[in-house]
């Protein structure tokens, strides 16, 4: 089975050559849905400059050159193709694609190793809601890549190390070890480090105390490394269980801290120094990439040794490429994190191509993430003007989807299951349904309403059709008929099922989860018409009809399901 508008595709090319020359046929023959047809061809308009003919002259060859072609073309208006495809063509691919495991989803040839940096919270601070887009859409894109067979690095990228962890360590010695990690694994890191910021800024003592502890991290001290690691052992714990609520791919043994690349640190700048890519300006090592100019119309630096003899951001992501290029072998890199560090990372990106560490084969790509906002359009905080904890956010997710299960009769535990489900695809879906580089409004009422393109919309349409399963007292894999689109509405969900594979494709190339949220609300859209005008199950539907109903009710749910898969929304049987 194959994407009809591939399909398409190459046959006009074909004809364009065919009509026209080889040296057209690599043209785009522009093709898109159509309402007058199954698809609008548009590439007479464009070529006809070219040729010194007129569109529908050109038009015209190019349908006298569609030969053995499974479907009609008209010619209409000034040179548009208008292109059905036959009925038992679509039938043929649907059937075709309910028997294929991977859905029509392509295998790249060869596979990429695709490093993916997301999600990356702060060891010194909580997980608020910041850190919820750059770890959804960043799970979303790992799972799309593996499904697609490329090689997948997950790389959580914590902020470990740095100059905080002085006062944080000191503040664990104050309060003792034990109290510490259970603040710590409680989801309370937030107020840890208040609590320390507020002894660092008021008790002389303890500040020198911090700033001594600051030196011992750097040089190693077993001791003080100890102590680091109980305070990030049960900072990565709390990690953890949010991840586990989330229901993201993130593991321990993807952690790729700050801390990681501290000892290459020192020789990142040398080499940078000694190739002559990074100079000392005001006595810090700076990278002047070319292009980038400051407000004062002066060279911009990338600052990789500040004045001080201390490292930054830009110290750590050049060695972070050097590393995942030389040791991970990325063939593409991508950074899932906020649109505020644009700047920052198309320095970056420059910088590395400048050092030769970022080679031109290589693809490097900072996947914009916008900022959540909340309903006064503002950024979301709390009432009192702090950023929301993540775990607050889902917790509240899950109680108010148990609140609107509440009259539907399941029993304490059944409830809390599904209400989970509802919850995290909820919050998942609500954010992988728009674009990653923009803002959107978090409202809790709008993504757990069961209408529109809402998480519980999509759920609720995968339990619809396993209830049309149960009436029919069989199993979705035991739908084997043929797939036989003879209504408008079975045609309409047939033909649009094939173009799965092409989406999931599109998804990794852009870097766009949202382009396949769109396709399965589409999806479960035309579904329902589908649902509403062709009886599945029902008085005076013949048994032959029924099963080649119930085998597209089968491809339908077969594509749902793993369309959410791909997102990471779960997908109860009930609701």
């Amino acid at each position: 089975m194959t994407d009809p508008q591939i399909v398409l595709t190459e046959r006009v090319q074909q004809a364009l050559a065919s009509a026209f020359g080889s040296e057209h046929a690599d043209a785009d023959p522009l093709i898109r849905p159509s309402q007058f047809a199954d698809f609008q061809a548009n590439v007479a308009m464009s070529l006809a400059k070219r040729l010194r003919r007129s569109p529908r002259e050109v038009a015209e060859s190019i349908r006298a050159a569609l030969t053995g072609f499974p479907g009609t073309v008209e010619v209409s208006g000034p040179g548009f193709l208008n292109i059905t495809l036959d009925d038992s063509w679509i039938a043929g691919e649907a059937t075709g694609m309910r028997a294929d495991e991977r859905l029509g989803v392509p295998t790249v040839t060869p596979p990429q190793t695709v490093v993916i940096d997301y999600s990356a919270p702060n060891a010194a601070k909580e997980m608020h809601v910041g850190h919820l887009r750059t770890t959804i859409v960043g799970d979303a894109l790992a799972r799309v890549h593996e499904r697609l067979g490329n090689h997948v690095v997950r790389q959580n990228h914590l902020g470990d190390w740095g100059t905080p962890f002085g006062m944080l360590i000191e503040h664990l010695l104050d309060i003792g070890e034990e109290a510490a990690v259970a603040q710590l694994e409680a989801g309370q890191g937030t107020e840890y480090y208040q609590a320390a910021r507020a002894k660092f800024e008021s008790d002389e003592a303890f500040k020198t105390r911090a700033r001594v502890r600051v030196t011992t991290l750097q040089s190693g001290d077993p001791e003080t490394m100890r102590l680091w690691h109980v305070f990030m052992d049960a900072t990565v714990r709390y990690f953890n269980k949010i991840y586990a609520m989330l229901g993201v791919t993130l593991t321990d043994a993807d952690i790729a801290g700050e801390s990681m690349y501290n000892p290459m640190l020192e020789k990142t700048c040398q080499d940078l120094e000694a190739a002559g890519v990074a100079v000392v300006s005001d006595g810090a090592l700076c990278v002047f990439p070319p292009g980038f100019i400051g407000s004062d119309d002066k060279p911009l630096p990338l600052i990789i040794r500040k004045s001080d003899g201390g490292y930054g951001y830009a110290s750590t992501d050049m060695a972070a490429i050097r590393y995942r290029v030389h040791d991970l072998k990325a063939d593409r890199i991508l950074y899932v994190v906020g649109a505020d560090q644009a700047l920052h990372f198309r320095m970056v990106f420059a910088a590395g191509r400048l050092a030769g560490w970022l080679p031109e084969t290589v693809h490097a790509q900072h996947v914009q993430i916008g900022m959540m906002l909340g309903k006064d359009g503002r950024r979301f905080k709390t009432r009192s003007g702090e950023s929301v904890k993540l775990a607050d956010l889902l917790q509240e997710a899950v109680d108010r989807a148990s609140e609107r299960l509440a009259d539907r009769g399941y029993d304490e535990a059944t409830r809390e299951e599904i209400a989970h489900a509802v919850g995290m695809g909820a919050v998942k879906y609500a954010d992988l349904s728009v674009g990653h580089d923009t803002e959107y409004v978090f409202d809790f009422d709008r993504m757990l309403a069961f209408q529109g393109n809402t998480g519980p919309y999509m759920q609720y349409a995968t339990a619809r059709i396993r209830s049309i399963f149960r009436k029919a007292g069989t199993e979705p894999s035991e739908a084997t008929a043929s797939i036989v689109p003879a209504e408008p509405a079975e045609r309409a969900l047939a033909l649009h099922l094939l173009g799965f594979g092409e989406v999931v494709g599109q998804v990794a190339t852009h870097s766009e989860p949202h382009r396949l949220s769109a396709f399965l609300f589409e999806t479960a859209s035309l579904f329902s018409t589908f649902y509403e005008q062709c009886p599945v199950v029902k008085e005076g539907v013949d048994a032959e009809t029924s099963a080649h109903r119930l085998a597209l009710c089968a491809l339908t749910l077969r594509v749902l399901e793993s369309g959410l898969d791909l997102l990471g929304v779960p997908v109860p049987a009930r609701m």
